[in-house]
């Protein structure tokens, strides 16, 4: 990898474990912004775009970025809004330098929003003061005009169009002391985070990193849906995302066959949907009750598919320890109404390459994924995609199919609106209907003008 970088500025190894974090709270990356330099730890994103602070005194984070002290500062004076499936924030959008101590050497001039107000976004005990979105621009808010972080790095520092993740929470207790390591390698790959080959799945569209699911299998046995249904209506990956989060009728498929091949035959419905734990002994270990889990991801020989396993150690979750003998778990699976993501809950069994240059992801087996010395994820293939159709997603993908349609409805209303009112300008004058003020149309409230995008 380093062949591809003559100037010498890359040095892998000095990016491993330059993360910290669980699953429960995210994996954060020390950052240095500003001149005089603020140090702030930044939440690795790859399910947004945009590169976003705290930029004033919240209850919920230790350190903010203060732009009043930094003399590079420059504000470009454009509000902006970001939205996530948990909580949102409105900030400025403005430049600045940064420094990161474990990752490219040198200092680079960034986009940098520095969030004002917030909802839901920074939570009672997290251990970062901001966000590193790693996602395409087409994500990029207000605009896609705005360079991202990533983007900017490849073009300064002139590096590959690639960097890789490693998170090492395998089996520890979710949101606990915030400590477990993992590793952000900006511009390539380095070999001592991974076992075993690279296997890698085109991106479908570069807006998230959007993949094609084939099939799951609970135990080795196929749920036996239509393959579109896995992909309702996208499948990307991101780290922002803290559990394996399925769309609903995968999800209820998949607790029906988790219940059925489990070894525990009365299970409340609270313990699926989040709302309650389940606790054992603190001798006893859970996890040889439950099933394997895997995903069947195309190759990118599209005739042929590998699949990425993970065992229960990583989706049945530590997470509170009661009194001096129970031990307490949640289910680290959700269910979801728009998307099927592959979260933290499946990213700390692997090593994850996003290839942007090529247009892949790859996953690779991670050495920290392992509880009490055995490996908790698998990759295995190939395998023949004859028994899957030929696409699974969408072959027109709207990112928001509903609106679409209504804006062509909307669209077609127009013609016919436009379609007659040129019928009736061509008619002879004494045909025509005598206007009054009220009947006029005004741009105000075209239809053209107003319809949805």
């Amino acid at each position: 990898a380093l062949a591809s970088d003559p100037g010498g500025t890359l040095n892998f190894l000095a990016m491993v474990e330059n993360l910290q974090g669980d699953s429960g709270r995210g994996y954060y990356l020390e950052m240095l912004i500003g001149t005089p330099p603020q140090a702030l730890n930044i939440l690795v994103d790859t399910g947004s775009s945009n590169f976003a602070v705290a930029g004033v005194p919240d209850p919920d984070v230790t350190s903010y970025f203060n732009p009043e002290l930094s003399s590079t500062y420059r504000s470009q004076g454009i509000e902006v809004t970001v939205k996530y499936s948990q909580g949102s924030w409105t900030g400025v959008l403005g430049t600045d330098v940064i420094t990161m101590p474990k990752g490219l050497s040198g200092s680079y001039t960034i986009n940098i929003a520095t969030i004002l107000e917030s909802e839901n976004f920074f939570l009672p005990g997290v251990k970062w003061h901001g966000i590193l979105g790693l996602a395409y621009d087409a994500l990029a808010k207000p605009s896609s005009s705005v360079e991202t972080f990533f983007d900017s790095l490849v073009r300064q520092a002139k590096i590959p169009n690639i960097f890789s993740l490693q998170m090492c929470g395998a089996g520890l207790p979710v949101s606990g002391s915030g400590t477990n390591g993992g590793s952000l390698v900006l511009g390539g790959i380095e070999p001592s985070l991974y076992m075993g080959d690279i296997w890698y799945t085109p991106i479908k569209e570069e807006w998230y990193y959007q993949v094609e699911i084939l099939k799951l299998e609970v135990g080795g046995q196929n749920l036996e849906l239509d393959c579109r249904e896995y992909n309702a209506d996208k499948a990307i990956v991101d780290s922002g995302t803290t559990l394996l989060r399925l769309p609903e009728k995968v999800f209820s498929a998949v607790v029906q066959a988790i219940a059925r091949t489990s070894l525990i035959q009365e299970f409340s419905s609270g313990f699926w949907t989040g709302s309650q734990l389940a606790c054992w002994d603190r001798t006893e270990k859970p996890w040889s009750l439950f099933p394997k889990l895997s995903i069947y991801l195309r190759d990118e020989n599209s005739s042929r598919s590998f699949r990425i396993s993970i065992l229960p150690q990583l989706y049945i979750q530590p997470i509170l320890v009661i009194g001096d003998n129970l031990q307490c778990y949640r289910f680290g699976i959700s269910s979801s109404t728009n998307a099927l993501v592959i979260g933290a809950t499946v990213m700390e069994g692997f090593y994850v390459i996003f290839d942007r240059a090529q247009r892949r992801v790859g996953f690779a087996v991670s050495p920290c994924a392992e509880a009490d010395g055995s490996p908790v994820s698998e990759i295995e293939g190939p395998f023949t995609t004859a028994d899957v159709a030929s696409n699974c997603v969408s072959s027109v993908s709207f990112h928001e199919p509903v609106l679409w349609i209504a804006s062509y409805a909307l669209m077609s209303l127009c013609g016919i609106i436009l379609l007659v009112l040129i019928v009736l300008l061509l008619i002879p004058p004494r045909c025509q209907h005598r206007y009054t003020d009220n009947d006029v149309v005004n741009d105000e409230s075209s239809l053209v003008r107003h319809r949805w995008k």
